[in-house]
C-alpha cells in the first residue's frame, strides 16, 4: 500500500478542486458546518445516503433529500449527488462491467458545469454517467439506493448487483 499523507478535512477541502462527501450521513450535521468555508464554491459531490444504523432508510425533516441539506450545510457549494446507488464492491474495473454494459452512476445537480465535471470522471473511472436534472432529484437517488440497500441486505441479493440505465 503505497504511503497516504494525512491531512485535516479543512486543509484537504482547501487544497482540493473537487470534495468528496463520502462519510456516514449521520455525521455530516457535525462534520459539513466547518468545512463550508474551505470548500467555499467549489464542486461538491454527495455519495451519502440517510441510513439508520440497521441500514434502513433514515426519513429527514421536511422531505428533504440528503443533497439538498448537504446543500443547506454548505450554501455555496456546487453539490452533485452520485455514486450513492454504487455498492463499494462493485467499484472496481471488473465489477463496473455488467455483462458488456456499464453500471451506471446517476448524477443529479443544480449546476450544469459541475454535473458535466463529475459525469465525464464517473465515466473516466468506469461508469456510465446518466443526468437526472437538478438536485431536487436526489431524492429518488437516495430512495434507489435504499431499494437496492434492501434487496442486497434484507433479502440477501448481496453487494453485488448495480444499476445499468441502458
Amino acid at each position: 500500500m503505497p504511503d497516504v499523507d494525512q491531512v485535516a478535512y479543512e486543509e484537504a477541502c482547501t487544497a482540493s478542486d473537487i470534495v468528496i462527501m463520502a462519510i456516514p450521513y449521520t455525521a455530516v450535521a457535525d462534520t459539513l458546518p466547518q468545512l463550508a468555508d474551505p470548500i467555499g464554491d467549489k464542486v461538491l459531490v454527495d455519495a451519502t445516503n440517510p441510513l439508520n444504523d440497521d441500514w434502513t432508510p433514515l426519513p429527514l425533516d421536511g422531505g428533504l433529500s440528503a443533497g439538498e441539506v448537504i446543500a443547506r450545510l454548505a450554501p455555496r457549494a456546487r453539490v452533485v449527488k452520485t455514486f450513492n446507488t454504487v455498492f463499494a464492491d462493485v467499484m472496481t474495473q471488473a465489477g463496473l462491467d455488467r455483462h458488456g454494459m456499464r453500471a451506471t452512476a446517476f448524477i443529479a445537480g443544480d449546476d450544469d458545469d459541475a454535473v458535466d465535471l463529475i459525469a465525464q470522471i464517473a465515466s473516466e473511472i468506469g461508469l456510465a454517467p446518466r443526468r437526472t436534472g437538478p438536485l431536487i432529484n436526489a431524492r429518488h437517488l437516495e430512495g434507489m439506493a435504499h431499494l437496492n440497500i434492501a434487496i442486497a441486505l434484507g433479502q440477501g441479493g448481496g453487494t453485488d448487483a448495480a444499476f445499468v440505465y441502458g
